[in-house]
């Protein structure tokens, strides 16, 4: 019998635990928790923020004014983890985020708080860039999925106490106290990281690429130009019901600049779909244009349409990131095909669509959106986690900071415009209970026709 060979002895994957990524685990984790936390606390006291500065508007808007920033800061921060490494975005990004938190707390008309929403947008924008492309850095490639994973985990404590949490100061102190009180949470996140931080980067990892998208100046023009676009279309889409020559024309000169923009940025081929990486890239996209399109507007339609108080209201966004991590978790077991997993989450992601449409109809319980939230959130946490895991693995190491940045321009991208886009419904159809369910209604509509176009394109993902 012949001995057998060291190379056929079961390799066992390192643990995100363990002792030499423990600290990077740790505050990657932490960092994530804030970011998550801020997410789910905004999304619950965004009506009370809409009342106390008459800007009932701007409700969607100033959502998308968060996506916008983060879309350029995705780029910038991009750029600058493949040439520079990522310390220095990922601590500029988390500076910029609590500043933006304390710019929110003392806003005195809308106005400022849009701006605002911008500021912590670029932080957090940056900030999650630059973590993507720790984790490249820091950690081999058989253990991404798990901490991808852990990433997911990391939203469970946020979405189970942020909205109660949120709900409760938000009604005891006002929603003021909800901004104010992240940002003493940010410092122990920054000390778990200083090791991490202070990782030389290698000369492969800095070594500038040679394609089109290795160019500072250009691809920061088209950042500009991208967020500028969208944001300009959004303007156009609010604006077209008032004035249809001034909204048509802001439609299309915002439309032309997004275009500009996102060819540059994105890999080649993936505004028509091609296979393999621009596909997986474009996925990230829907999937969050589909999810968050209704997930910002759930809060505000049982609140205002079945009379929750703030902090039920915020129930479901709760159990859809329960549901997200419990998800991310049965991707990082890889029991299917990556296109197989991304099908499967599309598929959960219109079925909750589908189902919180019942939660504002009359005669119907609005709890039933917190089930529905859960089918949806495993959808996510299936779908998005394997997109970020393949688009890692389909990327060369000079482009893993720009592949990290499209992947958040189509993610940030999808949500500022579908918030964007529903918010302009609702100014559109009315803000009454009785028209609120029409608006929610068609908002679940459109949300799910992106879903199952997801499902549609999923097999692309696989290269030839």
């Amino acid at each position: 019998m012949t001995a057998p060979n060291a190379l056929d002895a079961p390799h066992e994957i390192p643990r995100i635990f363990s002792h030499p990524y423990r600290v990077a685990t740790v505050g990657i984790l932490l960092v994530v928790t804030l970011i998550a936390f801020e997410g789910m606390s905004v999304g619950v006291v965004m009506p009370q923020v809409a009342a106390d500065l008459d800007a009932q508007e701007i409700y969607g808007v100033s959502f998308s004014a968060f996506l916008i920033a983060s879309l350029f800061a995705n780029v910038v921060a991009g750029l600058w983890s493949d040439r520079r490494g990522y310390a220095l975005p990922f601590v500029a990004g988390v500076v910029l985020f609590v500043f933006g938190m304390g710019m929110a707390g003392a806003a005195v008309n809308e106005m400022l708080f849009l701006v605002s929403r911008a500021v912590q947008g670029l932080g957090a924008g940056a900030s999650i860039v630059a973590l993507y492309v720790m984790i490249a850095r820091v950690y081999p490639a058989v253990m991404r999925p798990r901490v991808f994973a852990a990433l997911s985990a990391a939203w469970v404590v946020p979405a189970m106490v942020g909205p109660a949490v949120a709900g409760f100061v938000g009604d005891t102190w006002g929603w003021r106290w909800v901004f104010y009180g992240i940002i003493p949470l940010v410092l122990p996140a920054l000390v778990m990281l200083v090791p991490a931080l202070k990782r030389r980067p290698s000369d492969e990892e800095t070594s500038p690429g040679e394609g089109p998208r290795s160019r500072p100046v250009a691809m920061t023009v088209a950042a500009s130009a991208s967020a500028l676009g969208a944001g300009v279309l959004l303007y156009g889409v609010d604006t077209v019901h008032k004035a249809a020559l001034i909204g048509g024309l802001a439609c299309a000169g915002g439309l032309a600049l997004l275009l500009y923009g996102l060819v540059r940025l994105l890999p080649k081929g993936a505004l028509r779909f091609g296979r393999g990486l621009p596909t997986t890239v474009m996925m990230r996209g829907l999937f969050s244009a589909a999810f968050f399109g209704v997930n910002g507007f759930i809060p505000l339609a049982l609140h205002d349409v079945k009379g929750f108080e703030t902090g039920a209201a915020g129930l479901a966004l709760t159990t859809g990131a329960l549901g997200w991590s419990a998800g991310s978790y049965l991707q990082s077991r890889r029991t299917a095909e990556p296109h197989r997993r991304i099908r499967f989450g599309a598929a959960c992601v219109t079925v909750g669509i589908a189902l919180s449409v019942l939660a504002v109809l009359p005669g119907v319980t609005g709890w039933i959106a917190v089930p529905a939230w859960v089918v949806a959130g495993f959808g996510m946490g299936l779908g998005l986690t394997t997109v970020n895991v393949t688009a890692l693995k389909q990327s060369p190491v000079s482009e893993q900071g720009a592949n990290s940045a499209a992947l958040s321009v189509t993610d940030m991208l999808g949500s500022a415009l579908t918030l964007g886009i529903g918010g302009a419904l609702v100014n559109l159809i009315g803000h009454g209970p009785a028209e609120l369910v029409w608006g929610f209604a068609v908002i679940c509509g459109l949300m799910a026709a992106i879903a199952v176009a997801a499902l549609l394109l999923s097999s692309r993902v696989a290269a030839r």
